[in-house]
């Protein structure tokens, strides 16, 4: 199990996972009712084939996830 810090960028025109430090996750959705929270932690699960989950910053942009790769 890891953590990793990531960049949030809502309301984007794609889906996307950029590699950088901090890693940059791109969403479709916006940043309203955790729509944007669920579409980073489906899209981090599948980037990574792992479980995602985010530990800090639900409200924020910058975030902390929790990185458990599956068995």
């Amino acid at each position: 199990m890891k953590t990793r810090t990531i960049k949030v960028i809502p309301n984007s025109p794609a889906d996307e996972v950029i590699e950088a430090e901090p890693l940059i996750v791109r969403v479709k959705a916006p940043p309203t009712k955790g729509k944007a929270n669920k579409a980073v932690i489906n899209l981090l699960s599948h980037h990574f084939n792992a479980n995602v989950r985010i530990v800090a910053g639900a409200t924020s942009r910058k975030k902390v996830v929790e990185i458990d790769q599956k068995d």
